[in-house]
C-alpha cells in the first residue's frame, strides 16, 4: 500500500466519522423541545451507524454491497451527512463535505480499483 493510499483510507475513515458528527450535530440543533433534540441528537448517529454497518463496512459489512450499489449507497450516506451540516451549521460546509467525499471517492477508484476500502 502506497503513502497516497493510506493517507486516502485515514481521509474516508476522518469523513465517516464525521457524517455521524454531523448526524448527531442536527439532531441536537434542530427546532423543538428539548426532548425532541435529544432523541434525535442520539437516533440519528445510530441509523447512520446501522446502515454503514450492514451495508458500507467494506468486506466487514454484513451486506456488502459492489458497482452501482455501492455508489448508490456512498451517494445517499455521505450526501446525508453533507445535508445535515448544511442544515445544522451553513450550505457551503455540507457542500465542502460533499466535495471531499468525492475526491476521496475518485481517489479511491484510481488508486485500488474500487470505491470499496482495502479492496
Amino acid at each position: 500500500m502506497s503513502r497516497l493510499e493510506g493517507a486516502n483510507l485515514v481521509a474516508m475513515f476522518l469523513l465517516e466519522l464525521g457524517v455521524v458528527a454531523a448526524a448527531a450535530v442536527w439532531g441536537f440543533t434542530m427546532p423543538g423541545n428539548v426532548l425532541v433534540r435529544v432523541v434525535t441528537g442520539l437516533m440519528a448517529p445510530i441509523l447512520f451507524i446501522l446502515m454503514w454497518a450492514l451495508f458500507g463496512a467494506g468486506a466487514n459489512s454484513r451486506f456488502p454491497l459492489t458497482g452501482r450499489w455501492r455508489l448508490a449507497l456512498e451517494l445517499i450516506w455521505f450526501g446525508g451527512g453533507a445535508l445535515a451540516w448544511a442544515s445544522a451549521t451553513t450550505p457551503l460546509v455540507g457542500v465542502i463535505s460533499f466535495a471531499l467525499w468525492a475526491i476521496n471517492a475518485v481517489l479511491r477508484v484510481r488508486l485500488q480499483g474500487s470505491l470499496i476500502p482495502g479492496d
